[in-house]
């Protein structure tokens, strides 16, 4: 009896070290447990900014290849644009140079322009009289655009060509229009015919008196009545009252001998 009553605080003692183990051994495993929770906790945030990390590597890479893209397409641009601009800077020194080449040729032809005003001017009034203050009013216009720095040099030739070429079409032109001469030392008022330059008669309004420009005498002169109706119907013609036909007008000079 005395056996069993000494093993009894033994016994209890090995219980209650049992229980202490078993509830240390609780205790422990909660802690890793909960260590472990943590770490999978831990683990998973780790996991999500490795991903978002990667999302975002992603996205950079993506806009790298793009930005590579553009820096190539610029590239090219550049290269096409420094042709354009070697192309635009050799057209702008042959234009350089065609201007230098213009304003040589102005400094030539604007001497000759006023040459040929004066030629006109002179073939004018050595011609036979018709149409003068028309005439000679051009060629005051032609100086007064010469003296103009707001013209440029070419309308300036191309006004003075367009003189000499109706110069040259009034030689194969018929008009009539009235104007006043001088006849005996009297203005009197007549209807003008013009026939190229190879005739230019006159005839009073009443057709009393009918005459042309003697170019021998380098006046106007009376012709005899058989001049009359020719001079009557020429100016009918010239005024489109009346068929071109076939008309005898009094020449003279130059003109009379072809």
């Amino acid at each position: 009896m005395k056996k069993h009553i000494r093993r009894l605080p033994t016994l209890v003692l090995a219980v209650a070290a049992t229980m202490l183990s078993a509830s240390v051994y609780a205790t422990t495993l909660n802690d890793i447990f909960q260590v472990a929770e943590r770490m999978n906790g831990n683990a998973k945030k780790s996991q999500a900014k490795i991903d978002a990390l990667n999302e975002d590597t992603r996205k950079l890479l993506s806009e790298y290849k793009i930005v590579l893209k553009e820096i190539e397409g610029l590239r090219v641009y550049n290269r096409q644009l420094e042709k354009q601009i070697a192309n635009q800077e050799r057209e702008m020194a042959q234009l350089s140079s065609s201007i230098d080449e213009v304003t040589v040729i102005e400094r030539q032809i604007t001497p000759l322009m006023l040459r040929m005003i004066d030629g006109i001017e002179q073939f004018v009034e050595l011609d036979v009289p018709f149409l003068l203050d028309e005439r000679r009013a051009r060629i005051e216009r032609l100086r007064e655009i010469m003296d103009r720095a707001d013209v440029a040099v070419s309308e300036k030739f191309s006004q003075v060509l367009r003189a000499f070429q109706i110069e040259n079409e009034y030689g194969r032109t018929m008009e009539t229009y009235g104007t006043t001469i001088m006849l005996d030392g009297v203005e009197r008022q007549v209807d003008m015919l013009k026939v190229g330059r190879i005739a230019l008669v006159y005839q009073t309004p009443d057709g009393d008196e009918t005459g042309h420009w003697n170019v021998d005498a380098g006046r106007y002169q009376p012709v005899g009545d058989e001049y009359q109706g020719s001079v009557r119907q020429g100016i009918r013609m010239a005024r489109q009252q009346a068929s071109i036909e076939m008309l005898s007008l009094p020449i003279s000079g130059a003109e009379a001998a072809q």
